[in-house]
């Protein structure tokens, strides 16, 4: 018997039409008897990099941050030279902007300010490294098991598949990973899955009812059997591994939306997979769609 253990976490609104063209939401299962090397293996990186106590949220941690291009030889500077600068940059612009009295600019600024805090002594490049540093090393674990759903809400009609995009793809990766632990498993040995989801308190209530109605009743494409419980919600910034399934939402949403590959590439090799034909990562668009994940999810059917 093996215990798998999905962490789960979303890229991009599930609004339509929100301020994003897709929404992703991922889930990154490995093994429970991995989990210790898996977290070492990413802690040794982060380690490097002085991020041990931080949380990596690789969205802030890819922006540009204007301060750094603005401090003279920055990047000569060491780690803490580096932070010092821009903090002091970043405290004389919260006073300029006091003085605007512009609230939206100003409750903005200190949300951008208190999210990339934590990397302010890294540069562009650095941070960069760090991502394809570890996705590269989360593309290596052939143990591990990649499912998503990557919706483009254009092509998304929530009345007509009764559901709202985010629990379209909440069922689609429940299914995928049942149909995972299935596949699996060998001759008088049984698999189990438990889910751990990014409390995201927009949708943590939602997704619990799904979940029981999906023990009750199953999915629209197989039954219940092998996951375990609702899904268990966690403060991203307490378990680096929802961390990583917040970069492999990242990772999938900017290649259908930009066609980024440094992400991708690594990543998507632990996409789930049945002989040739990718079965774990789905990209919901139109019919005629060209994308690396498309083309997988066709090969071989």
């Amino acid at each position: 018997m093996s215990t798998y253990v999905c962490y789960v976490d979303e890229s991009g609104v599930p609004e339509i039409p929100g301020n994003s063209s897709h929404f992703v939401l991922a889930g990154l299962a490995i093994p429970i008897e991995r989990w210790r090397e898996a977290d070492g293996r990413v802690a040794s990186i982060v380690e490097r990099y002085g991020l041990a106590n931080a949380e990596l949220h690789t969205a802030w941690m890819l922006r540009k941050y204007i301060e750094q291009s603005r401090i003279n030889d920055f990047d000569s500077l060491n780690r803490d030279q580096r932070r010092s600068e821009v903090l002091k940059f970043r405290t004389a612009e919260v006073y300029r902007v006091r003085k605007l009295e512009d609230a939206k600019r100003n409750s903005e600024l200190k949300k951008n300010y208190k999210k990339t805090e934590a990397y302010v002594h890294l540069t562009y490049s650095e941070r960069q490294q760090l991502t394809r540093e570890i996705a590269q090393t989360v593309g290596g674990w052939g143990w591990a098991r990649l499912f998503a759903d990557c919706i483009d809400k254009a092509h998304f009609d929530p009345v007509r598949a009764r559901r709202s995009v985010d629990e379209e793809a909440f069922e689609q990766i429940i299914s995928r990973f049942q149909r995972f632990l299935e596949n699996t498993e060998s001759e008088g040995q049984q698999n189990f899955g438990l889910i751990i989801h990014d409390n995201n308190q927009t949708i943590s209530a939602k997704h619990t009812q799904l979940m029981r109605k999906f023990h009750a009743e199953g999915t629209l494409w197989t039954h219940v059997t092998r996951i375990m419980e609702t899904p268990l919600f966690v403060g991203s910034e307490l378990t680096r591994m929802v961390q990583i399934a917040d970069m492999c939402s990242y990772a999938l949403r900017r290649y259908i939306e930009n066609g980024e590959t440094a992400l991708f590439e690594p990543l998507f090799q632990r996409a789930d997979r049945v002989r040739q034909t990718v079965v774990g990562v789905r990209h919901f668009s139109a019919a005629a769609c060209t994308c690396r994940i498309c083309a997988a999810h066709r090969q071989a059917s």
